[in-house]
């Protein structure tokens, strides 16, 4: 990341640091997405969202075809803010129709959740089927300064429960990053967890989700932290560059 892409990362990191804090002192444990709270919504990307429910995720993967991409996410992959058919899971399915690779996307998104949310609703999702997963979360833990070592072990624990279930599928983390606010060691040992646990649980790691957009107003919503219409876009365009190649290798082998 260049020095301008890192300052604009911290103003919007702070930025959304602010914006956030009441929000999650408001939140009960239904904003975490447990199964059942009726917070999020799992469909297939060729689909508007919000079709099936938290409690049919399983489901809602199984039926998306004979191998599937799986995009597991807060609410930067549920597409707050936009319309249905533009959340980048989306635009990454366009982009596979347009490769002409067997896959069908599903966008397991779901707003405010944590890392601990994400592990709670885990087994869900695990048990549909699915050959490429991308794991974006965290991002909600940084804002609310979970300590380091519990995001550590929740994001282990998913990593390597999803390896365990799936042995055959392969496994993307996106690199996410806490506010500056929280100060220098916090935000580095947050940086540093998603290397360590991709290492240890065999896990590819791949670039900040949001570089090339964060901080830049003319790419993000009034709030400052999902980005628009164009910011998804670049959003998509970033993914894709790490998810393609995966998919031709997965492809290879089915």
């Amino acid at each position: 990341m260049t020095k301008l892409g890192r300052e604009r990362l911290m103003g919007a990191l702070i930025l959304a640091a602010v914006l956030a804090m009441p929000v999650a002192c408001k939140r009960s444990s239904a904003d975490d997405g447990v199964p059942g709270a009726g917070q999020g919504t799992v469909a297939k990307a060729s689909t508007p969202s919000g079709r099936d429910s938290v409690r049919d995720d399983a489901t809602a993967v199984a039926a998306a075809g004979a191998h599937t991409l799986l995009f597991i996410g807060t609410s930067l992959t549920a597409g707050l803010g936009l319309e249905p058919d533009s959340a980048y899971p989306q635009l990454i399915q366009q982009k596979v129709e347009s490769a002409h690779l067997p896959f069908d996307v599903v966008n397991a998104g779901v707003s405010g959740e944590t890392t601990a949310g994400l592990l709670r609703r885990l087994d869900w999702l695990l048990k549909g089927s699915f050959d490429v997963v991308v794991v974006e979360t965290g991002a909600n833990d940084g804002l609310r300064g979970t300590p380091v070592a519990t995001v550590r072990e929740n994001l282990r624990t998913i990593l390597s429960k999803v390896r365990a279930t799936r042995p055959r599928a392969r496994v993307l983390l996106v690199q996410m990053e806490a506010p500056p606010n929280l100060g220098p060691e916090y935000t580095q040992a947050f940086h540093a967890l998603y290397g360590d646990a991709a290492k240890e649980t065999g896990a590819t790691l791949i670039p900040f989700l949001l570089e090339g957009v964060a901080g830049i107003r003319d790419l993000n919503q009034a709030d400052g932290i999902h980005p628009n219409q164009r910011g998804e876009h670049i959003v998509a365009d970033n993914l894709w560059r790490s998810v393609e190649p995966v998919l031709r290798q997965a492809a290879t082998g089915l």
